[in-house]
């Protein structure tokens, strides 16, 4: 039975609603600071938490419920002889209920606000509270989440009590929540590109997905509580809900676009790039990445760098996609768009933004920096040098391959991927892949070294002009020389980018 409950919320939502029906349900209500002005301006009987400690709020507020009265009376005991005998022997009330929020650290340290002004963000007596009526569960309900209380109040209207698994539940919450908490403040602590010895992620579920990467498989998509990123804050304008693949693939197709400042377009199938070019305008993009791979486009993911205008959305609408990424819409190309209810039209301004990235392993979880660097130095190693044309061509096939699955070849024209070729054991089968579809008289950019000759004698077979590769295999001395050999010009960029 709830006799007494402790109120101390930054986010005031629905809590007049829970402390009258607390009133109403002759519960004693004491609370803190700015929540006990709160309710006492909307006519809520409460005491101020300083009557019941006998010490005053200090420290501009950051002391208030650190006291032995408020922590014994969460976490006596009810069962326990020894704890109610010290509780009655100090004059300690237990607290039955304790409704607690966190300062909003989630959110301000993502705002343009100094350090010093984010670390005052940093909640400390909610945590402690929370964490010691989660912990006696069993005698103490604990609410952390707004989105809780009008159950809570239903069951108490019908049963006059919340069942121990309930209880449960809202202790787990409590500790899931602190738990992302403490993880984000750790994070902002240690700043960007830091291995500590602990691995701490905090992300908040944003939706639950129809399913993961099969049928069989379920799934959630968890966004980021403390970076900005392009896939948490973008707009879905039409079409159904995103899927698990969808979300990865719009990931990969809006990276891709993002490595140019010319109007560009991409298409993503199975995570990885099958069509990619430069257009005079989007919907040149557009019929220039439809042409790579007309058959691999189909149900795929379309990302642009500029606003989709009516031309594009009338060339997309004639197909079956599955998702259209792109900064803005026109009114038109968005009213066209739209006449395919299923296809998800997603509205995105923000560029990528990730520092870190994870994959899961059986039992563990690596890390990496993610691969924000292009290249490190051009270097033309042949006797022959590219022509201003096809140094663009292969700067444009090399910022493609990177996204890419390795073993990866894009070979490219005038700015667009004529052939790509991903996802192989080894180099020379993505070299043929690509070379097959692309024909001949282009360029070839590979993620990483040349092993063997074998792909600079496969360019030389389709007449290949230029090669830019990473460099730094023991034997590029025989790839140098079979280029030499042909007239073909290659440039090393001392970077690899390999993408497994």
């Amino acid at each position: 039975m709830i006799k007494r409950a402790l109120i101390s919320v930054y986010n005031k939502e629905n809590i007049l609603k829970l402390a009258k029906f607390l009133i109403d349900i002759d519960v004693e209500i004491i609370s803190t600071g700015g929540t006990y002005i709160y309710l006492k301006d909307n006519g809520i009987k409460v005491t101020e938490i300083s009557e019941v400690t006998g010490f005053e709020e200090m420290l501009d507020g950051r002391v208030k419920t650190l006291h032995p009265v408020i922590h014994s009376g969460i976490l006596a005991i009810r069962d326990n002889k020894e704890h109610m005998e010290v509780l009655h022997k100090k004059n300690i009330m237990p607290i039955d209920l304790v409704v607690v929020n966190l300062y909003p650290f989630f959110e301000k340290v993502q705002e343009d606000i100094s350090f010093e002004e984010k670390v005052e963000f940093i909640d400390i007596g909610g945590p402690t509270m929370l964490r010691a009526a989660a912990k006696n569960f069993k005698d103490v309900l604990v609410l952390s989440d707004t989105k809780d209380y009008d159950g809570i109040i239903e069951q108490l209207k019908e049963k006059g009590s919340v069942s121990l698994e309930a209880r449960r539940k809202l202790a787990g919450k409590v500790f899931n929540l602190i738990s992302a908490y403490d993880a984000a403040v750790s994070n902002f602590l240690f700043g960007d590109n830091e291995y500590p010895d602990y691995l701490s992620l905090s992300y908040k579920k944003s939706m639950d997905l129809r399913y993961g990467e099969n049928p069989h498989q379920s799934a959630a998509y968890y966004e980021a509580n403390v970076e900005k990123g392009a896939m948490k804050m973008f707009i879905q304008l039409n079409g159904k809900e995103l899927s698990y693949n969808n979300i990865k693939d719009m990931d990969i197709a809006w990276k891709v676009v993002n490595e140019f400042e010319e109007t560009v377009c991409c298409a993503v199938k199975h995570n990885t790039p099958c069509g990619a070019a430069i257009g005079i305008d989007v919907c040149d993009a557009y019929i220039k990445t439809y042409e790579c791979d007309p058959v691999s486009i189909f149900g795929g993911i379309v990302a642009f760098n500029k606003k989709v205008d009516k031309a594009a959305a009338e060339e997309m609408a004639k197909i079956f996609l599955e998702v259209v990424i792109a900064p803005d819409y026109d009114e038109e190309a968005l009213e066209i768009l739209k006449t395919k209810k299923n296809l998800r039209v997603i509205k995105c301004s923000v560029k990528p933004n990730k520092s870190l990235e994870l994959v899961s392993v059986d039992g563990g979880i690596l890390v990496q920096q993610s691969d924000n660097k292009f290249i490190d130095e051009l270097t033309v190693v042949t006797e022959s040098k590219p022509s201003e044309e096809e140094l663009k061509d292969l700067i444009f096939a090399m910022k493609v391959v990177k996204y890419v699955k390795s073993n990866a070849i894009v070979a490219a024209q005038n700015g667009v991927a004529k052939g790509i070729g991903g996802g192989q054991v080894n180099r020379i089968w993505a070299a043929s892949e690509a070379l097959d579809r692309a024909k001949d008289g282009i360029v070839i950019a590979s993620d990483a070294f040349f092993p063997f000759s074998d792909v600079a004698l496969e360019a030389a077979k389709y007449n290949i002009k230029a090669i830019i590769q990473p460099g730094g295999s023991i034997r590029d001395k025989d790839s140098i020389e079979v280029c030499n050999e042909h007239g073909i010009s290659m440039i090393f960029t001392g970077v690899r980018h390999f993408k497994h």
